[in-house]
């Protein structure tokens, strides 16, 4: 068996001229769990050529997403920003990565830290009912540089308070965070910076950093993870995987190029 399947696109949507989402058909035998990646790609003369992606829709959903830079000269993202609805794509069979709950010691607060396109796997998360039962707080943050690049994520956090199910579910759990770099916003300053002086905290009307009661996810530009990374481990945080829980968890194998 192919260690990979074709699979249809059935949207596009290019939000900026760097950022881009795209929904595909799903097979029913494909199984993941909320916050893992998968590879995808295309076939480039006869050859696939995949790279590894965040699902950014939810396990229960019939459909996959996807949320992806564009790069000029990247050997897949060339291509994929050009795809269009009844193209075909490859999606591999199976899924994996760290950012998954199982890989956290139970706590009280969750905090999604992301830059970019380091978002997708949030996007899978914060639909996922059994966080909101697991956690009384879920903070999501998400830096980028200018403000049009948050559209992606301030469509989606919209469209969960709307939510028949969600609305009521994430009403007084989901604290969503957008902040950016270069332009005049109502936060400013790259998410590092915001932990370390607890800024982002004071923002939203919530206590510090508690290495007893916060859990931590991460997904972002490599300087990002090395950053939070240091800062975390420097405040007695443990970085957890699939043999043993921890107080955070890092993912490195989303897409750049």
């Amino acid at each position: 068996m192919s260690a990979f399947q074709t699979e249809t696109v059935l949207s596009v949507q290019h939000w900026t001229d760097s950022l881009f989402s795209f929904t595909a058909t799903r097979d029913p035998g494909f199984r993941f769990q909320n916050g893992q990646f998968v590879m995808i790609g295309l076939e480039i003369e006869g050859r696939p050529l995949l790279r590894a992606y965040s699902m950014a829709s939810a396990n229960h959903e019939e459909t996959l997403e996807f949320f992806s830079i564009k790069v000029a000269d990247g050997p897949l993202t060339s291509r994929l920003q050009k795809i269009r609805e009844g193209d075909p794509i490859l999606v591999g069979r199976k899924a994996t990565g760290t950012l998954i709950t199982g890989n956290l010691i139970p706590g009280k607060r969750l905090l999604l830290l992301s830059t970019g396109t380091g978002l997708a796997p949030f996007a899978s998360l914060i639909k996922d009912p059994d966080i909101y039962e697991n956690y009384e707080t879920i903070v999501l943050a998400h830096g980028c540089r200018q403000v049009s690049e948050l559209a992606y994520g301030e469509r989606l956090v919209e469209k969960l308070r709307q939510d028949e199910l969600f609305g009521p579910l994430i009403a007084d759990k989901l604290v969503y965070y957008p902040t950016v770099t270069r332009e005049p916003f109502r936060n400013r300053g790259r998410i590092t910076d915001l932990i370390a002086s607890n800024q982002l905290f004071h923002d939203v009307g919530l206590s510090g950093l508690d290495r007893e009661t916060d859990r931590v996810m991460l997904c972002g530009s490599p300087g990002m993870l090395e950053e939070l990374h240091a800062m975390f481990t420097g405040h007695g945080f443990t970085e957890g995987n699939h043999s043993e829980p921890g107080h955070f968890v890092i993912e490195k194998a989303f897409v750049e190029r």
